[in-house]
């Protein structure tokens, strides 16, 4: 029998404090060599503005196996009223490759990914940082509030995007509400760097949004929204003035923009990259080193995030009696 969960199960099952748990346990147990993790296969259909991808993975301590098909089209929203990413979710288990859940991945997709920015900062940002920008304002930006909060005790978070005027409002009393934590927009995106200790970026932007000139120093900064090659948030001289920490350096080298490009322009190079962020958590790389440097983390999403969270949400989904029980061979 296979469990199917919706998107409101998922949510109920989902918090944020573990979700960053289980990322981080499965992000070490990456760079120790126990997780199995393909490249995910991408293509892209470029007339109907699509990108799709499928991705597997196996994390044999946890136990978690699973794979997650996503895509990701910039006008569902204003053509057919339907979320920007739409993912869905297999679980089996791990002893006989039975199919033991089948889950909605749209929020766990951002979940993960804020959780993810949660490692990052709770490893990578200065203790005393106190205020967080994000860039955006949509489902994803949303996690990445969540992830940074959940990792940091904030005063004070910033908000910036070009939507309009009473989404974004909505988007800062929400979030306050929901974090604890004032929410507040910026009126631009440079004040936002500037006054921010630690910044996510969360947009669907294609050219940079920032200038290297605008980091505060100590600064760290979760790069997330770009994810394909040729579109990037970040200018190359923020990329050139950053200790940049990877979620896999192979995995940033093959889609993101935001490291693709310096290194075609001839200024960077992939030995120029820190390390990945899995090594950081195992205490075998060193991440931040003082209080003045810029540290970086570029993420363009690996399947062992979604498989972690998916295979907690199942064991919660069983504990507490979730979900429609289903049998394939019924």
């Amino acid at each position: 029998m296979a469990l199917l969960l919706n998107r409101s199960d998922v949510i109920k099952l989902l918090p944020m404090s573990k979700a960053i748990d289980v990322v981080e346990a499965a992000f070490g147990e990456l760079a120790a060599g126990t997780a199995e993790m393909p490249d995910r296969t991408v293509f892209v259909d470029p007339a109907v503005g699509g990108w799709i991808a499928y991705m597997p993975a196996y994390l044999k301590t946890g136990g978690a196996l699973g794979i997650k098909a996503v895509t990701v089209y910039k006008e569902n929203p204003s053509k057919f009223g339907l979320p920007t990413t739409i993912g869905t979710i297999l679980v089996q288990d791990n002893q006989t490759g039975e199919v033991v859940a089948v889950m909605d991945g749209g929020f766990l997709t951002a979940a993960r990914t804020g959780a993810v920015t949660g490692v990052a900062t709770r490893h990578l940002a200065r203790k005393n940082a106190k205020i967080a920008g994000i860039f955006g304002t949509g489902v994803q930006a949303r996690q990445q509030v969540v992830g940074m909060a959940a990792a940091r005790d904030l005063d004070t978070i910033l908000a910036f995007s070009l939507d309009a005027d009473d989404a974004r409002r909505k988007f800062a009393e929400s979030l306050t509400a929901e974090t604890g934590v004032e929410v507040r927009l910026a009126a631009s995106g440079e004040e936002l760097c500037r006054e921010s200790d630690i910044v996510a970026l969360a947009t669907t932007a294609s050219k940079p949004i920032v200038q290297a000139d605008w980091w505060k120093p100590g600064a760290h900064i979760n790069a997330i929204g770009s994810h394909t090659p040729g579109v990037r948030e970040l200018d190359t001289a923020t990329i050139q003035r950053a200790k940049v920490v990877a979620d896999q350096k192979q995995a940033c080298l093959n889609e993101a923009g935001d490291i693709q490009i310096p290194i075609e322009e001839g200024v960077y190079s992939a030995d120029d990259i820190h390390g990945d962020l899995g090594a950081v958590v195992n205490g075998t790389l060193v991440g931040r080193e003082n209080e003045e440097e810029i540290t970086l983390f570029k993420s363009v999403g690996l399947a062992i995030q979604d498989i972690s969270c998916a295979s907690l949400v199942y064991e919660q989904a069983k504990e507490q009696g979730v979900g429609f029980e289903f049998n394939f061979g019924g």
